[in-house]
């Protein structure tokens, strides 16, 4: 085989690659950093009651973060958008020696309670969940009637 034609063959083989990680709309996603959307949301034995909303928010988060909003604001309607999700676990923890708990925060050192850290929970995962899905040009899960597929 001739130098041309191995320089062309390697070519190809790097765009055959590079293919695989483009989205439809022609941006390459970054390896190892996009989750895989077609596996099932389904939490595991044990899990946390947090995890529910961690998949709501991951899911809208991916969802959303192609929009031309700031990601403080996209995060603010991922966290709207999985608002029943947040208050199925809030009522999970409202419980007669919990109900008006205030606590010192080991995060921020400021008072807090449950219900507060819950929500601080579902913003700054949002956030997160935002700017790793631009950051890694990742594309979307599935919609089924306008809700991502999973959540």
């Amino acid at each position: 085989m001739t130098r041309s034609k191995m320089l062309l063959a390697a070519l190809t083989l790097s765009a055959v690659s590079l293919a695989a990680c483009e989205r439809p709309d022609g941006a390459t996603a970054v390896r190892g950093l996009c989750p895989d959307f077609k596996v099932a949301a389904t939490p595991a034995a044990g899990a946390d009651a947090a995890t529910p909303v961690d998949n709501c928010v991951k899911r809208w988060a991916y969802t959303l973060a192609g929009t031309r909003d700031d990601a403080a604001t996209v995060a603010d309607a991922v966290v709207a958008a999985c608002g029943s999700h947040l208050t199925v676990w809030n009522q999970a923890g409202i419980g007669a020696e919990s109900e008006g708990a205030e606590a010192i925060s080991v995060t921020t050192g400021q008072p807090t309670n449950p219900l507060a850290e819950h929500y601080g929970f579902a913003q700054s995962h949002a956030l997160l969940y935002v700017l790793e899905a631009r950051a890694g040009r990742c594309s979307a899960p599935a919609l089924k009637d306008g809700v991502p597929v999973g959540v």
